[in-house]
C-alpha cells in the first residue's frame, strides 16, 4: 500500500512540472520563431557606438615637446575610471565644453573632439576608448557573469570559453543570443552542434550582447520536482523509514 501512495506523489509530481506549456525555470522562452542570423559582416557593422552611461578614456596628444597628457592636465581633473557619457550622450572637456559622443563610433568621436581642440591648440590629437565593453554569459556555463571585452567584437566560442564551458546539463543546439539594434531588441539562436549551419555572422558577438544557454529537459525536471517536493520532504522521509522498519519486521 505505502509503495503505491509514493507512486502516487511520484505521479502527482509529474503532472504539476508539467502543466503548463511555458515553464517558470527557463529564461527568455518567446513564441516566435527564431531564426540563424544569416546578415553579412563588416569592420562597420561591428564598430561600436558610444551610448549614455558608457565611460570613455580620453587622452589628448599635443606637440611632441609637450608629451602626452590626459584631459585633467589641461585643468579638469580626470577620474581614473575615466568620463561618464551623460544621459543626452555629451561627455564634459577642459576648453571646450560639453561634446555630444553618443551614436559615435571611437574613432568618429576622437576626431571630432581632436577638431574642437584645433581652435585652442596647436597641433592637438585625441584617443578615445570606451572602458566598459562587456558582454553577460547566463545560464549552463560554469563561470556564468559579465565578460569584459578589449577589443570591437568576440565570438561565440570565446565567451564560451571565458565563461568556463558548458555544463554537462546545457543545451548547445539552441543557443540564445539578445542584441540591442537600432530596430530594437534582436534574438537569435545557434546551433554549436552542426558545423554545416555555422557562419561568422552567427558567431559574433558585440558589446552588450547576452547569451543564454539553456538547461536540458532533465535539468528542468529535477529543480522543479525540488520545489514541489520540498513541503513533502518530512513526510517522504518518514515514509522512507517506515518502509525500511516493515521490510526489516517481514
Amino acid at each position: 500500500m505505502l509503495k503505491k501512495e509514493i507512486l502516487l506523489v511520484f505521479i502527482a509530481v509529474l503532472a504539476l512540472s508539467g502543466c503548463s506549456s511555458k515553464s517558470d525555470y527557463i529564461l527568455l522562452q518567446t513564441e516566435q520563431n527564431l531564426t540563424k542570423e544569416n546578415t553579412k559582416v563588416s569592420d562597420r557593422s561591428i564598430e561600436y557606438l558610444i551610448l549614455p552611461q558608457d565611460r570613455l578614456l580620453v587622452s589628448l596628444y599635443r606637440d611632441p615637446e609637450q608629451g602626452t597628457a590626459h584631459t585633467g592636465s589641461l585643468g579638469q581633473e580626470m577620474n581614473e575610471k575615466g568620463t561618464l557619457v551623460n544621459a543626452k550622450g555629451y561627455i564634459p572637456l577642459p576648453l571646450i565644453g560639453n561634446i555630444k559622443v553618443a551614436g559615435l563610433t571611437q574613432t568618429q568621436a576622437a576626431n571630432k573632439i581632436t577638431r574642437h581642440f584645433k581652435k585652442y591648440l596647436n597641433t592637438p590629437s585625441v584617443y578615445v576608448e570606451v572602458m566598459n565593453k562587456r558582454l553577460l554569459v547566463l545560464g549552463e556555463v560554469k563561470n556564468p557573469g559579465v565578460i569584459p571585452i578589449d577589443k570591437e567584437k568576440m565570438t561565440l566560442f570565446e565567451a564560451l570559453a571565458h565563461a568556463g564551458d558548458f555544463t554537462d546539463s546545457a543545451i548547445k543546439n539552441s543557443v540564445i543570443i539578445i542584441s540591442n539594434t537600432k530596430s530594437g531588441m534582436k534574438m537569435r539562436t545557434v546551433d554549436l552542434t552542426n558545423f554545416d549551419t555555422m557562419n561568422y555572422a552567427s558567431l559574433m558577438l558585440r558589446p552588450n550582447d547576452i547569451v543564454y544557454v539553456k538547461p536540458n529537459g532533465w535539468k528542468e525536471f529535477k529543480v522543479t520536482s525540488s520545489d514541489v517536493l520540498s513541503p513533502l520532504d518530512p513526510i517522504l522521509k518518514l515514509a522512507g523509514a517506515f518502509a525500511t522498519f516493515k521490510y526489516l519486521l517481514d
